[in-house]
């Protein structure tokens, strides 16, 4: 229940920030975004319909196209956030942030658009419209969500050059360029880790002075040698990104010819981990 409590609590953030990233910075820069949140901005530029009713009505189609695709829970979130998103943006109608540099409006925006929308995925839900699109690319294609994303909303956002020009257009991809990167950030964390194959002849002392000095278990991979046919062991290990300096230097003053391959880690799930 708690779990469920503090999930909901997120998608309520994150819809808030969501909102504030419409009105307050994007429309009030005359910008554009990606999304269906892209084609309620369109239409309140062209017919002064509010976003807050339009999200509303192109979300709840759109979420039943995207049904099938996804989980009860995740379409559950999904619901509350456009409820709660709607609401927001109906509240925060009048909060333009007006500035007579319209990067100020690009850089926030997509600030607080990548915040709101990484803890609503985060908390286990979606933002709606192209993230739905996302996920199910997420899904079945394996795609990066934030950067699915990011080719669902360039799509909107280039068909926007002939309702704001050319010059808010090229402003606007550099918001949703920020937005993703914040997003990665939410939802993947800034504490990046980092899997490192080791492999040595020494790979005893390796193991033995990691273990001791930057405390991480390892693993021991059986594997052969191609051209040598010579059964070896092959060390694995996640660290984090901090840690691999160190972690160089060891390996190094045991073994100048070990061989170390490093991998990005997207996330590690374990209680272990610490």
């Amino acid at each position: 229940m708690k779990t469920y409590a503090r999930e909901l609590f997120m998608i309520m953030v994150g819809s808030f920030l969501f909102a504030i990233a419409v009105n307050s910075f994007i429309i009030a820069g005359n910008l554009a975004e990606g999304g269906v949140t892209g084609v309620t901005i369109v239409l309140y530029y062209l017919f002064q319909w509010p976003p807050s009713v339009m999200n509303l009505l192109i979300n709840s189609v759109l979420l039943v196209i995207g049904y099938k695709f996804l989980d009860r829970k995740t379409i559950l979130y999904t619901i509350i956030f456009i409820i709660f998103s709607s609401i927001f943006l109906s509240l925060t109608e009048s909060w333009g942030v007006h500035t007579d540099n319209v990067f100020i409006n690009c850089i926030f925006g997509g600030i607080f658009m990548g915040a709101g929308i990484g803890v609503i995925v985060r908390a286990g839900g979606t933002s709606a419209g192209s993230t739905i699109l996302a996920k199910i690319a997420s899904k079945y294609l394996h795609w990066n969500i934030s950067y699915a994303l990011l080719f669902f909303d360039l799509i909107i956002v280039i068909g926007s050059t002939y309702v704001i020009g050319l010059e808010k257009m090229l402003v606007t991809i550099v918001s949703l360029f920020i937005a993703t990167k914040v997003m990665d950030y939410m939802i993947e964390g800034l504490d990046t880790k980092k899997s490192i194959t080791i492999i040595s002849d020494k790979h005893g002392e390796i193991a033995k002075e990691v273990s001791g000095k930057i405390n991480r278990g390892l693993t021991i991979i059986k594997g052969k040698g191609y051209y040598s046919n010579r059964d070896r062991d092959i060390l694995y290990v996640v660290i984090r990104k901090q840690e691999l300096t160190y972690l160089r230097k060891i390996v190094e003053g045991i073994d100048e010819d070990a061989f170390i391959i490093v991998h990005d880690v997207r996330d590690v799930l374990s209680k272990n981990f610490i």
